[in-house]
């Protein structure tokens, strides 16, 4: 998953603040809102089906409307959502899930199994170009004969009745469960949308969530309203509203003026909050399975297909300087790909360390002393994120003085990043991985084995010993022997150097002490079901 965002609604007077996109708001903005849940997201959402989005930001939202079988819950576990139950058969390669009865769609369908089918084919079918479908759903029998166009029918999903939904995969996975709480396997009411248009108006947003799609401004506000006849039963405020709110300091001070009830921050500004006796205990870090990195595509750069220049470039960073320094102390270095708080995270994990002298001879062995016969390259990065644009403009400063490679850089609008990412067509790139689920599955294997195995490397990185070290760890049930496997896999592609690990996550927001019932997991907050809002007396 790339990365959180936040969106919401109302049409309002005021103009935007300079520096926040297009539309603002004014102070009167939270009059007669005693009831609103109010917080921004930082860029406009990729999309508004749940079948095409792949990035944490616009999930934030989506999931606020739509919902799976199963999700997650506050002690990170898989729990049943719209399944009541399930049990496994064929040795661990069926799932049979009960379906929970009385459910109903936002347009008042009553949910049932066949909805899951209808919802799925529509996702794998090659006309609607999900970029997710076949990644998230590739282990189910069937998936990629709808996917290349061979079938209509996933073979291996089942309505046995009204209530009752079979999903068999290709062999026992320990992993799969977790990766069906992705959007991708959200359901939607039978014959609601074309199966082969995206999804991109509100009205069209038709789920089984506790809020309900209200009204979309581009740039500016999406609004959500409670749903009174949720299954889970009525939410506590009336609506959340999500402003499109593109700058940090805007987003800053419209808290400070009372105008939203949660921020993320950035790093520069906990220093100062720390210190506002009228803030700082409103201030709540969050630790996140997420690791930001550098990567390098061989497809795209073809000095990158020499592991020595992959290398160099790692030990010519010093990741100290930049998490410690330059962002300030409040993430953790990245010393491993797999993240605190996934299974199979190894505090004894090693990166290549920061080491200029190795670097160098590390370049001129591979054929460009001083960087010298280097092709121009340009390192990439997602515009309006302050500390991702700090983290590049470090790795090129250090690249350059350490190499003697000059590096370009160049920043690019979200969805516009995401796509490019998917073609390939990045050499050198600051991103972020986030779980989808909690098993090193997802950062290694789907990460970096050789694609299509690893759906998500685009890089054209490969290395057999790797991936036979992974196909063998993603199919091993006992979990001792799993992990050992996983472990010698992420050993060697921390040696080999496609990504350079940066730092793991940690978010630092300001909430509102009037917000009560946020529900927390390691993915971060969980969708609005019992959230409210406690005046003072």
């Amino acid at each position: 998953m790339r990365g959180l965002s936040i969106l919401t609604v109302l049409a309002l007077g005021g103009l935007f603040a300079a520096g926040c996109g297009q539309g603002g708001f004014s102070k009167r903005a939270s009059e007669g809102k005693e009831n609103v849940f109010r917080y921004p997201i930082v860029t406009n959402p990729t999309t508004l089906d749940p079948g095409l989005v792949r990035d944490g930001d616009t999930i934030d939202l989506l999931q606020q409307v739509y919902e799976g079988l199963v999700t997650w819950s506050e002690q990170n576990e898989v729990v049943p959502l719209l399944a009541e139950s399930w049990t496994l058969e064929d040795g661990g390669r069926s799932y049979v899930f009960k379906i929970k009865k009385g459910v109903k769609f936002h347009n008042g369908q009553e949910l049932k199994a066949a909805d899951f089918k209808w919802t799925w084919e529509r996702n794998c079918d090659p006309k609607l170009k999900s970029p997710t479908a076949d990644q998230y759903m590739t282990e189910i029998v069937g998936v990629q004969d709808v996917v290349t166009g061979k079938s209509k029918e996933i073979s291996g999903v089942q309505v046995l009745d009204d209530y009752t939904l079979k999903v068999t995969i290709d062999k026992p996975r320990p992993y799969f469960l977790g990766k069906m709480t992705y959007s991708v396997y959200f359901v939607l009411p039978s014959g609601s949308v074309s199966a082969t248009t995206e999804i991109s108006k509100p009205e069209q947003m038709i789920g089984t969530g506790a809020f309900k799609a209200g009204s979309f401004t581009p740039e500016q506000l999406f609004v959500l309203n409670a749903n009174p006849d949720y299954h889970g039963g009525a939410p506590k405020v009336d609506r959340v509203e999500r402003p499109v709110i593109k700058d940090p300091v805007t987003r800053l001070n419209k808290y400070k003026n009372g105008e939203v009830d949660l921020v993320m921050l950035e790093r520069q500004d906990i220093p100062a909050i720390e210190k506002d006796p009228a803030l700082k205990d409103h201030l709540v870090f969050f630790d996140r399975p997420s690791i930001y990195y550098v990567g390098m595509a061989p497809q795209k750069y073809a000095p990158f297909k020499d592991v020595r220049v992959r290398q160099a470039f790692a030990m010519a960073v010093d990741r100290d300087f930049i998490v410690n320094k330059a962002l300030g102390g409040i993430n953790h270095i990245a010393n491993s790909i797999v993240p605190k708080g996934v299974l199979g995270y190894r505090e004894s994990a090693r990166p290549l360390p920061y080491d200029p002298t190795r670097a160098k001879a590390l370049l001129a062995e591979a054929g460009y002393p001083g960087g010298k016969g280097m092709p121009p390259i340009e390192l990439t990065y997602r515009e309006d994120r302050p500390d991702i644009r700090i983290v590049a403009e470090a790795v090129a400063t250090q690249i350059k003085e350490t190499l003697g490679v000059n590096v370009s850089q160049k920043t690019m609008e979200w969805r516009a990043f995401l796509e490019r990412q998917d073609a390939g067509e990045l050499q050198f790139f600051h991103m972020r991985w986030a779980a989808d689920y909690l098993d090193p599955q997802n950062f290694l294997s789907f990460m970096l084995a050789t694609f299509p195995y690893g759906p998500e490397n685009k890089m054209g990185y490969s290395n057999p010993t790797f991936d036979a070290l992974v196909k063998q760890a993603d199919e091993e049930l006992d979990k001792g022997k799993r992990l050992a496997l996983y472990a010698q896999a992420e050993d060697l592609v921390l040696k080999d150097g496609p990504w350079i690990p940066i730092y793991f996550q940690r978010d630092a927001e300001l909430i509102n002490p009037k917000v009560k019932g946020l529900r927390e997991s390691l993915f971060g907050h969980l969708p609005h079901t019992t959230v409210e809002l406690v005046q003072k007396p």
